[in-house]
């Protein structure tokens, strides 16, 4: 029986668009003042659309759990070499990921997302002890790593 599937995108929140249209506003006006008008959109314009692909590239990472994988960016590992999958509060995470960090482990953080996932890799190929993944529902996603390793262990 495959595990049931888990999907999070980690998506920047709104506050960071409204700061970053009132960044790119604010750049507008300096710059509207400064040189002729076509050259001020087209300044802005190019501003716009660097925020842009940067915030739907650094919010547009996604962590999921399939019938045979966990995936967390562009990292994935197989069910059998999943180990115990933890929801860190957020004073867990916070140190997790700083003073109790091991240099060796595989990190998909964001700022703006204050809890995550610990999860035990088992490859004893592998010299990743851990993934810290964070999430808006750690504890969701860790029931589906749970069960994704409980299939495995069927298979």
């Amino acid at each position: 029986m495959d595990a049931p599937a888990y999907s999070e995108r980690l998506g920047v929140p709104l506050r960071w668009w409204v700061q970053a249209t009132m960044l790119v506003a604010s750049l507008w006006l300096a710059v509207v003042v400064a040189v002729p008008g076509v050259l001020a959109w087209v300044v802005t314009a190019v501003a716009v659309g660097l925020v842009v692909s940067a915030f739907l590239s650094y919010g547009g990472v996604r962590v999921g759990v399939d019938g045979e994988w966990f995936t967390a960016g562009r990292a994935r590992i197989g069910g059998a070499y999943v180990g115990e999958a933890v929801a860190l509060d957020a004073e867990q995470t916070r140190r997790a990921a700083g003073v109790q960090a091991d240099a060796r482990a595989y990190l998909l953080l964001r700022p703006y997302l204050k809890r995550a996932v610990r999860v035990e890799v088992v490859d004893p190929a592998d010299p990743t002890p851990y993934w810290l993944v964070s999430s808006r529902h750690p504890d969701e996603l860790a029931r589906a790593i749970a069960a994704l390793r409980s299939g495995a262990a069927r298979s």
